[in-house]
């Protein structure tokens, strides 16, 4: 298997493990405060990440690449968690999970920016539509009922673009399991910190599927899945493997309709059926 195709099927298996962030960080915020969540999600997976970098004796990075894990750092290890977390008091799962179809264009973009790739012209056309589709959708429903949680899943997009873009441009050199175990070690020192302060009382009260939402998002959305994920966009190309993401609606919209129960509206299977066909073309002229 050639190393562009292997970065396919490692962007792919990331995507199918982030797809359950939303999901499960929905059923999270129902037992506890967004701010305690992004804290200790962060805790948790910096520890694990902190044991596995000190058995495999890794390299420790340098003072550039410092640089680039505190970007990564701010966009997916505290931007991405905070903001959608503070998003999910005001909308739903489902209605969340459609704006992912926007970190596709997010992705390219730094990619471009920061990772000098150029894609071709047919490329951001099919990026631009799939992207469109996602605008379109939220319209449709109203921005304005919930503009708040619209308002901050948009930024949580724009600055977890950034973290993916510049971190898949540091897997490069570190590789990517790395880089995510790095940029979680040097959250550290904050994040722990703010996890006692903001810790709960008592949790006496915190329903299983609170638990189970801490769980994941903190074991599988903060460290496993970006360990598959930076390998793949480091191996097929940042803007390309990026357009991946395009499929983590439908695999998200499923979860929310099977675990929390969400309604899936007609318009929000047509959108996701759009933007999953984008995906073929912009995979097409990715080179």
């Amino acid at each position: 298997m050639n190393r562009v195709r292997s970065g396919w099927w490692d962007g792919m298996l990331g995507v199918i493990i982030f797809s359950g962030s939303l999901p499960a960080t929905r059923a999270a915020v129902a037992d506890f405060d967004p701010i305690f969540l992004t804290v200790a999600r962060a805790t948790i997976a910096g520890l694990l990440a902190a044991c596995l970098l000190f058995f495999r004796n890794e390299k420790r990075p340098s003072r550039k690449q410092l640089f680039s894990l505190a970007i990564v750092a701010g966009g997916v290890v505290v931007g991405f968690p905070l903001f959608t977390a503070l998003a999910l008091r005001h909308i739903t799962a489902a209605h969340s999970i459609v704006f992912i179809g926007l970190l596709p264009l997010a992705t390219a973009i730094f990619a471009v920016l920061r990772g000098g790739e150029r894609p071709s012209l047919g490329f951001w056309l099919f990026s631009f539509l799939g992207s469109s589709l996602v605008v379109g959708f939220a319209l449709a429903h109203g921005v304005s009922a919930s503009a708040v949680g619209d308002t901050l899943m948009l930024a949580a997009i724009i600055i977890c673009g950034l973290g993916y873009a510049e971190g898949a441009a540091l897997s490069r050199a570190l590789g990517g399991w790395q880089v995510i175990s790095w940029a979680l070690v040097i959250s550290l020192p904050v994040m722990f910190p703010l996890t006692l302060i903001e810790m709960p009382v008592s949790m006496a009260e915190v329903s299983p599927y609170g638990w189970i939402g801490l769980a994941y998002v903190s074991l599988f959305s903060m460290l496993i899945g970006f360990v598959f994920w930076y390998r793949g966009l480091a191996l097929g190309g940042t803007a390309a493997v990026g357009q991946l993401q395009l499929l983590q609606p439908f695999f998200g919209l499923v979860l929310a309709g099977t675990f929390l129960h969400e309604q899936i509206s007609g318009l929000m299977i047509a959108v996701t059926a759009g933007i999953v066909l984008c995906v073929a073309g912009a995979r097409k002229f990715s080179r």
